[in-house]
């Protein structure tokens, strides 16, 4: 059954483009928070869940095989679906903050918007899967993509990966694309969304998240 979360945790979800900082962020958030006394969750999309984590590596793989724009639509939200029952929604009912390196806005803005997919159809998955559970908060890392795509690269070498990952591996036209997304979904919500320059200094970044929640929900 579908619980609304507002009046008990706390969402909030961290987006962006690659190489934005986001599981680094999301890590130090979590830390911040739970210095302040609070239960917290922290987790990440694709997985989150045992059922979602094997469907991140389906989908992320540097081998990935090729899919249609439904196919990868419904593979996430299958995986979106399993994380919000079985570990954001219990988190919430409990009084816990949940943090998540992306949620629904990456496939609007990855599956959507930067590959020119229907806005309604994920829309309408949305209402579906998500309905009331959708975050208190959403910070949107903005950095400009070639600078983001270096990162990816340097991450994957520094951590002996094979490669970048299936989205990271498109080119800069998608990923100009990409960012041009996530700045419309913020200009569309702004009650919800607040955009941070990912391009200043990783202690910057943390300190412009942690008053962005200081003012919006007051931790």
């Amino acid at each position: 059954m579908e619980r609304s979360q507002q009046a008990t945790g706390r969402f909030i979800s961290l987006e962006g483009g690659e190489g934005t900082g986001k599981s680094t962020q999301a890590k130090e958030l979590a830390k911040r928070l739970r210095e302040a006394g609070h239960d917290v969750v922290l987790t990440r999309e694709p997985g989150g869940s045992a059922f979602g984590e094997k469907l991140r590596h389906v989908l992320l793989a540097d081998d990935a095989p090729e899919r249609s724009q439904l196919a990868e639509t419904l593979a996430f939200y299958a995986a979106r679906a399993d994380h919000l029952e079985r570990v954001i929604r219990p988190a919430l009912t409990r009084g816990a903050w949940v943090i998540t390196d992306r949620f629904s806005d990456s496939t609007m803005a990855y599956q959507g918007i930067a590959s020119a997919y229907s806005a309604d159809v994920i829309r309408t998955l949305d209402d579906l899967v998500i309905g009331t559970t959708k975050p208190n908060l959403t910070v949107i890392l903005d950095l400009d993509p070639v600078l983001g795509l270096r990162r990816a690269r340097e991450r994957a070498a520094a951590a002996k990966t094979a490669g970048l990952d299936h989205f990271e591996a498109k080119d800069l036209s998608f990923h100009v694309a990409l960012r041009g997304a996530f700045l419309d979904i913020a200009r569309q919500e702004p009650e919800r969304c607040v955009v941070v320059d990912a391009g200043i200094a990783e202690s910057d970044v943390a300190n412009a998240i942690w008053h962005a929640i200081e003012a919006r929900l007051g931790p």
